[in-house]
């Protein structure tokens, strides 16, 4: 692992509310989940859980799929 793209991955995963998502997206695994569905499981507010994805997703931590 790259130096860099570690600080960039555990800066990601220093705050809280990242840390449950992605920790329940690891448990989820290849089918993962829906943003509606970690809204309603994480109780975080849909634009809030937008803001902390798209952290992830620069952090090359998570892959989102579009459905539909």
């Amino acid at each position: 692992m790259e130096l860099d793209n570690a600080v960039t991955i555990f800066g990601s995963l220093a705050q809280p509310v990242r840390l449950r998502v992605f920790r329940l997206l690891a448990t989820a695994g290849d089918t993962g989940l829906c943003a509606g569905d970690l809204s309603r499981t994480l109780e975080i507010p849909k634009n809030t859980l937008s803001f902390h994805l798209k952290e992830l997703v620069r952090a090359d931590l998570i892959e989102p799929e579009r459905l539909g």
